[in-house]
């Protein structure tokens, strides 16, 4: 049995899907993801249809669906700030000193409030 493998054959995930799946530029795609998929829990609290989520992200309404379908690899992180900043939401990059065997980019934690849920991702 190699390393990580349990008893059943499967594999114990590294935390980060997109590096399991040895996709380039996981970390990226991580980011991605956890921001679209905050973005995504915020739009769909507010119970927007389509129209209104591409007038008040001031997109395409074909790329409002892209976002509430998940396809957050589509929008650059950047981008997926803006939408998040339109939504009044405030978004913080912590930078420190890197420590022997870290990883240089932490899993972003993304606190949010749904109703009396809190959740991080």
């Amino acid at each position: 049995m190699s390393e990580g493998e349990n008893v059943a054959g499967f594999i114990e995930s590294s935390g980060n899907v997109f590096a399991d799946l040895a996709l380039e530029d996981a970390e990226e795609l991580l980011i991605r993801a956890k921001l679209g998929y905050a973005l995504r829990k915020l739009l769909e609290n507010r119970q927007l249809k389509q129209e209104e989520i591409a007038s008040l992200l001031e997109i395409k309404s074909s790329e409002a669906l892209c976002l509430m379908q998940g396809k957050y690899h589509l929008f650059s992180e950047i981008r997926l700030f803006s939408f998040l900043n339109k939504l009044e939401q405030k978004i913080t990059i912590q930078i420190s000193d890197h420590r022997g065997g870290e990883p240089l980019i932490e899993n972003l934690l993304i606190p949010f409030f749904f109703g009396k849920h809190e959740g991080l991702l």
